[in-house]
């Protein structure tokens, strides 16, 4: 009876060990020095901590989300270069769409509204909600698969813009700058719920 239990308790191991085996090849998983995606973020993070801050909150938000758009960029011209799924493409060409026409704004606004605020505490904040974006990208878990590392990492990408758009609208006095931060924001938590709903539809892979 006891050779019976063992037998028993033995092959029920052996099961699970077998489908978690199984389960766990299923999941692959890419070094983050080795992902494109990510290196674009790092890069662009590198541009945004070396930026010289004005501490007007209406400059600073144009010089900062001039960058991060930038980043938004490059990351959605690797998925139209390297991607495979329509869906991420066509979310891809409109993001630069989008994007570069609000750099376009950007610049127009820095070259006619010469700094004049003073306002260290939003740009401490701003790189703080930069930051956290970052760590945050850092811990996500990517396959290498350039259309689930689009989506999921640019998921974190438009939280930090919505986050600092919202530091705009609290901070900012321009009416050309705080129209744009309400735009990222409503443009941009649409998009975190497109690309959420891809990523559950894809099985997050």
């Amino acid at each position: 009876m006891k050779n019976v239990l063992k037998i028993t308790v033995l092959t029920a191991f052996v099961a699970i060990f077998s489908a978690c085996k199984k389960d766990s090849s299923q999941l692959q998983l890419q070094a983050h020095d080795q992902n494109q995606m990510m290196a674009i973020m790092h890069a662009t993070m590198a541009k945004m901590d070396t930026l010289k801050m004005t501490k007007d909150p209406d400059n600073d938000f144009a010089l900062m989300m001039r960058i991060h758009h930038q980043g938004a960029i490059d990351m959605a011209n690797l998925e139209l270069q390297s991607g495979s799924d329509a869906t991420m493409k066509q979310m891809a060409q409109s993001i630069i769409t989008a994007q570069q026409a609000e750099i376009a704004q950007l610049n127009a606004f820095l070259k006619a509204h010469p700094a004049h605020g003073n306002d260290p505490d939003f740009d401490m904040q701003q790189m703080m909600a930069m930051q956290k974006g970052m760590k945050q990208a850092d811990l996500q878990i990517i396959n290498g698969r350039i259309d689930h590392d689009f989506a999921i990492l640019m998921i974190g990408h438009h939280q930090t813009a919505t986050e600092n758009a919202r530091l705009e609208l609290l901070k900012g006095s321009e009416p050309a700058m705080k129209t744009m931060a309400q735009s990222i924001i409503d443009s941009q938590t649409k998009e975190i719920g497109q690309f959420q709903d891809w990523l559950l539809a894809n099985g997050n892979k």
